[in-house]
Protein backbone atom coordinates (compact mmCIF):
# COMPACT_ATOMS: atom_id res chain seq x y z
CA UNK A 1 0.00 0.00 0.00
CA UNK A 2 2.54 2.06 0.87
CA UNK A 3 4.52 1.51 -2.66
CA UNK A 4 0.77 2.14 -4.27
CA UNK A 5 0.01 5.23 -3.13
CA UNK A 6 3.80 6.54 -3.52
CA UNK A 7 3.56 5.56 -7.17
CA UNK A 8 -0.08 7.20 -7.09
CA UNK A 9 0.96 10.56 -6.07
CA UNK A 10 4.45 10.94 -7.39
CA UNK A 11 2.50 9.46 -10.88
CA UNK A 12 1.25 13.01 -11.30
CA UNK A 13 4.86 14.55 -11.22
CA UNK A 14 5.62 15.77 -14.52
CA UNK A 15 2.19 16.33 -15.72
CA UNK A 16 1.34 19.67 -14.68
CA UNK A 17 3.53 22.19 -15.04
CA UNK A 18 1.48 24.66 -12.06
CA UNK A 19 1.24 21.33 -9.89
CA UNK A 20 5.22 21.10 -10.26
CA UNK A 21 6.10 24.23 -9.49
CA UNK A 22 4.03 24.50 -5.97
CA UNK A 23 5.33 21.26 -5.04
CA UNK A 24 9.23 22.34 -5.88
CA UNK A 25 8.38 25.52 -3.95
CA UNK A 26 7.30 23.37 -0.97
CA UNK A 27 9.97 21.31 -0.97
CA UNK A 28 12.78 23.11 -1.90
CA UNK A 29 11.56 26.26 0.18
CA UNK A 30 9.32 25.17 3.39
CA UNK A 31 12.44 26.08 5.22
CA UNK A 32 12.28 29.86 4.97
CA UNK A 33 8.33 29.92 4.92
CA UNK A 34 8.70 29.15 8.33
CA UNK A 35 11.86 31.34 9.19
CA UNK A 36 9.45 34.35 7.74
CA UNK A 37 6.68 33.47 9.69
CA UNK A 38 8.74 32.87 13.18
CA UNK A 39 10.32 36.14 12.18
CA UNK A 40 7.35 37.76 11.49
CA UNK A 41 5.68 36.69 14.83
CA UNK A 42 8.91 37.58 17.01
CA UNK A 43 9.53 40.81 15.59
CA UNK A 44 5.66 42.61 15.22
CA UNK A 45 4.29 40.21 17.66
CA UNK A 46 3.91 40.98 21.62
CA UNK A 47 5.77 38.62 24.16
CA UNK A 48 3.16 36.28 23.66
CA UNK A 49 4.16 35.53 20.08
CA UNK A 50 7.98 35.43 20.98
CA UNK A 51 7.57 32.78 23.63
CA UNK A 52 5.63 31.18 20.72
CA UNK A 53 8.68 31.14 18.57
CA UNK A 54 10.72 29.79 21.64
CA UNK A 55 8.01 27.18 21.97
CA UNK A 56 8.33 26.45 17.69
CA UNK A 57 12.17 26.39 17.43
CA UNK A 58 12.77 24.19 20.68
CA UNK A 59 9.74 21.82 19.29
CA UNK A 60 11.45 21.37 15.99
CA UNK A 61 14.58 20.87 17.34
CA UNK A 62 13.75 17.94 19.62
CA UNK A 63 11.30 16.33 16.75
CA UNK A 64 14.29 16.35 14.77
CA UNK A 65 16.64 15.16 17.20
CA UNK A 66 13.86 12.12 17.58
CA UNK A 67 14.39 11.62 13.46
CA UNK A 68 18.43 11.50 13.82
CA UNK A 69 18.19 8.42 16.60
CA UNK A 70 15.57 6.97 14.58
CA UNK A 71 17.62 6.90 11.62
CA UNK A 72 20.50 5.17 13.02
CA UNK A 73 18.61 2.24 14.43
CA UNK A 74 16.24 2.07 10.86
CA UNK A 75 17.31 2.77 7.22
CA UNK A 76 14.77 2.81 4.47
CA UNK A 77 16.16 3.66 1.23
CA UNK A 78 14.61 6.81 -0.64
CA UNK A 79 11.79 5.49 -3.61
CA UNK A 80 14.20 6.60 -6.31
CA UNK A 81 17.03 4.35 -5.14
CA UNK A 82 14.65 1.55 -4.66
CA UNK A 83 12.43 2.47 -7.69
CA UNK A 84 13.31 2.73 -11.39
CA UNK A 85 10.03 4.74 -12.25
CA UNK A 86 10.02 7.40 -9.53
CA UNK A 87 9.61 10.74 -11.04
CA UNK A 88 12.66 12.71 -9.08
CA UNK A 89 12.14 16.36 -9.39
CA UNK A 90 14.33 17.35 -6.93
CA UNK A 91 17.63 15.82 -5.76
CA UNK A 92 18.13 14.55 -2.98
CA UNK A 93 21.31 12.70 -1.47
CA UNK A 94 20.48 8.54 -1.17
CA UNK A 95 20.08 8.71 2.52
CA UNK A 96 17.88 7.22 5.16
CA UNK A 97 14.37 8.13 3.73
CA UNK A 98 12.11 7.28 7.24
CA UNK A 99 11.03 9.81 8.76
CA UNK A 100 10.74 12.61 6.94
CA UNK A 101 12.68 15.42 8.48
CA UNK A 102 11.28 17.77 5.90
CA UNK A 103 7.30 17.15 7.23
CA UNK A 104 9.02 16.49 11.29
CA UNK A 105 10.56 19.81 10.97
CA UNK A 106 7.51 21.58 8.72
CA UNK A 107 4.73 20.45 11.38
CA UNK A 108 6.58 20.40 15.14
CA UNK A 109 7.12 24.30 14.09
CA UNK A 110 2.97 24.31 12.59
CA UNK A 111 1.83 22.43 15.75
CA UNK A 112 4.07 24.84 18.30
CA UNK A 113 2.45 27.81 16.78
CA UNK A 114 -0.99 26.39 16.56
CA UNK A 115 -1.53 25.62 20.15
CA UNK A 116 -0.49 28.40 21.05
CA UNK A 117 -1.80 30.78 18.25
CA UNK A 118 -4.96 29.12 16.07
CA UNK A 119 -4.86 31.70 13.53
CA UNK A 120 -1.42 31.10 11.95
CA UNK A 121 -0.89 27.75 13.53
CA UNK A 122 -3.60 26.82 10.93
CA UNK A 123 -2.04 28.15 7.94
CA UNK A 124 1.33 26.72 8.97
CA UNK A 125 0.46 23.32 9.37
CA UNK A 126 -1.79 23.05 5.77
CA UNK A 127 1.55 24.71 5.09
CA UNK A 128 3.20 21.22 6.55
CA UNK A 129 0.76 19.40 5.28
CA UNK A 130 1.51 20.85 1.98
CA UNK A 131 5.26 20.06 2.35
CA UNK A 132 5.05 16.94 3.32
CA UNK A 133 2.53 15.64 0.16
CA UNK A 134 5.05 17.17 -1.85
CA UNK A 135 7.77 15.48 -0.54
CA UNK A 136 6.24 12.14 -1.64
CA UNK A 137 4.92 13.98 -4.83
CA UNK A 138 8.58 14.78 -5.87
CA UNK A 139 10.15 11.22 -5.29
CA UNK A 140 11.86 11.72 -2.40
CA UNK A 141 9.60 10.27 0.61
CA UNK A 142 7.08 7.45 0.85
CA UNK A 143 4.03 7.92 2.48
CA UNK A 144 4.80 6.58 5.99
CA UNK A 145 7.66 8.42 5.87
CA UNK A 146 5.50 11.84 5.61
CA UNK A 147 2.59 10.22 7.94
CA UNK A 148 5.41 8.98 10.83
CA UNK A 149 7.20 12.61 10.63
CA UNK A 150 3.67 14.13 11.27
CA UNK A 151 3.07 11.93 14.34
CA UNK A 152 6.53 12.55 15.99
CA UNK A 153 6.15 16.07 15.45
CA UNK A 154 2.67 16.31 16.50
CA UNK A 155 3.71 14.03 19.78
CA UNK A 156 6.98 16.14 20.39
CA UNK A 157 4.55 19.73 20.29
CA UNK A 158 1.67 18.12 22.61
CA UNK A 159 4.31 16.97 25.44
CA UNK A 160 6.39 20.23 25.19
CA UNK A 161 3.72 22.13 25.01
CA UNK A 162 2.01 20.52 28.15
CA UNK A 163 5.35 20.99 29.64
CA UNK A 164 5.20 25.04 30.81
CA UNK A 165 6.69 24.04 34.07
CA UNK A 166 10.17 23.77 31.70
CA UNK A 167 9.32 25.57 28.55
CA UNK A 168 8.35 29.26 30.21
CA UNK A 169 11.17 29.75 32.44
CA UNK A 170 13.06 28.67 29.12
CA UNK A 171 11.08 31.23 27.03
CA UNK A 172 11.37 33.76 29.58
CA UNK A 173 14.92 33.39 30.21
CA UNK A 174 15.89 33.71 26.15
CA UNK A 175 14.03 37.04 25.82
CA UNK A 176 15.35 38.57 28.89
CA UNK A 177 18.84 38.41 27.19
CA UNK A 178 17.16 39.31 23.89
CA UNK A 179 16.39 42.35 25.62
CA UNK A 180 19.58 42.82 26.93
CA UNK A 181 21.52 43.31 23.43
CA UNK A 182 20.98 46.79 22.70
CA UNK A 183 21.56 46.45 19.41
CA UNK A 184 18.82 44.50 18.58
CA UNK A 185 15.37 45.42 17.31
CA UNK A 186 13.02 45.02 20.11
CA UNK A 187 9.66 45.08 17.31
CA UNK A 188 9.52 46.42 13.93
Amino acid sequence: MNTDLLKAINGLAGENAALDAIMKFSTNYALYVFAIILLAMWFFGATYMKKTVVYAAVTGVFALAINVIISKFYFEARPFVTYDDIHVLVDHAADASFPSDHTTGAMALAVAIFLRHKKIGSFAILFALLTGFSRIYVGNHYPLDVIAGIIIATIVALLLNSFKLLMEPLSNFILAIYNKIPVLPKKI
